[in-house]
């Protein structure tokens, strides 16, 4: 038989064979429900599931419109459906995650809340939560910053201090980030004209009718557009970030937010503000999270970034250069760690900074397994001893109790 016909035995031999090991894995796959069509993504590492779901903010909301992004992406390249599940709440959108209905949950400082078992995570239902971290998105405006009518001459924090200044009703995480802000300037509210609101949207109305200077939101909140076209314009106070000892007493209040260079919103100078920010969306699931699901999903959202970067507002906020991983207050689920490690951005200050975020989660955890036994009954006095025995706690262990956020 001639050589050219050997081989070409040789090579047929050899494709069947990589036929059969294909089809092999087409079998498995799609016993644990991955579509078929998966079989080369797993070859890097990528496994899907057929369906994957999580809970974001309600639709019309920058985290919404992001998830439906990056679904678009997932169903193209995967043949993945992503369903989003709207929460209209922050327990609303952790419920479901730990009810195990959504993988995860794309939010904000409600993971925080709930990792400390704090503000509406204090309920003998809840208590702190093993939440692990994803991903987070630390886009081109903040989170939240001071925004001030102009005409009352606030040009930094300290100039805050008389002023009238909103307090929303019901929503202590808009307060205590109003209160780790004033203190940047060493104020608390004492030192400022509390204004009481029934709501974010009326504490924008508070500020156009003259009943308040200064209110708190995103840089980029359309409301904010207009307090800028209303007579009394639109200014938004610089937190410059080297001093250090103000953003040492903002981050004691609130761990998780950090310096931030804001260039997203209405009167922003070209050259960006020094603000302060925290993740939104952070994209968050459990400590029981599938480590392949939580790998994948974090791959994909670094592979594919520039074919969803633009396709809603503030999605370039996921870019792996923005992570602050040595920054962070919640650990990171394993299967996003070994992601890190494979690209080389996980260092040893990061893997420090999750080991102690780690050890705050088994204090936490471990004070609420004694003080439930002996908790009360009634819900406002369990909520009161379980904070004076979380503070104990964390006390004991030299840690941040953030008594002063509560």
């Amino acid at each position: 038989m001639p050589r050219s016909t050997n081989l070409f035995l040789l090579r047929l031999a050899h494709s069947c064979r990589l036929c059969i090991q294909i089809w092999l894995r087409c079998l498995l796959l799609a016993a644990l429900g991955v579509a078929p069509s998966a079989v080369l993504a797993a070859e890097a590492g990528i496994v899907m599931p057929k369906t994957i779901a999580w809970s974001a903010y309600p639709t019309g909301t920058g985290g919404y419109s992001q998830a439906v992004a990056l679904g678009n992406i997932l169903q193209r390249q995967y043949k993945t459906n992503l369903r989003v599940i709207p929460g209209r709440n922050d327990v609303s959108r952790l419920a479901t995650l730990r009810a195990g209905r959504v993988h995860f949950s794309a939010g904000g400082s409600e993971s925080v809340y709930a990792q400390e078992g704090i503000l509406n995570f204090a309920s003998r239902i809840w208590g702190p939560q093993p939440i692990r971290a994803l991903l987070s998105n630390f886009s081109d405006s903040c989170s939240f910053s001071f925004a001030t009518a102009t005409d009352a001459n606030i040009r930094s924090v300290a100039d805050i201090k008389g002023k009238r200044v909103t307090f929303v009703q019901g929503a202590p995480s808009l307060n205590n980030a109003t209160a780790a802000l004033l203190s940047y300037a060493n104020l608390t509210w004492d030192d400022v004209t509390p204004v009481e609101v029934g709501g974010y949207n009326a504490s924008i109305d508070a500020v156009l009718n003259d009943r308040a200077d200064v209110v708190g939101g995103a840089c980029n909140s359309p409301p904010f557009l207009r307090i800028e076209a209303s007579p009394r314009g639109l200014t938004f106070p610089a937190m410059p970030h080297d001093n250090l000892e103000a953003v040492a007493r903002v981050r004691a209040r609130l761990p998780w937010y950090v310096p931030h260079i804001a260039y997203e919103g209405p009167t922003l100078p070209e050259e960006g503000l020094e603000v302060f920010t925290s993740a939104y969306p952070l994209l968050v699931g459990l400590d029981t999270s599938d480590e392949q699901l939580v790998y994948s999903i974090v791959k994909i959202m670094h592979v594919h970034f520039d074919e969803y970067k633009n396709n809603a507002p503030g999605a370039g906020g996921w870019t792996m250069d923005r992570q602050k991983l040595e920054q962070a207050f919640l650990p990171y689920h394993p299967g996003a760690i070994r992601y890190f490690r494979e690209i080389g951005v996980w260092t040893e200050a990061a893997e420090a900074t999750n080991a102690a975020n780690l050890e705050r989660q088994r204090v936490l955890q471990q004070a609420w397994q004694q003080f439930l036994p002996t908790a009360p009954e009634g819900y406002q006095e369990f909520e009161a001893a379980w904070l004076a025995a979380r503070q104990q706690a964390l006390e004991a262990a030299g840690m941040i109790t953030l008594a002063d956020s509560l």
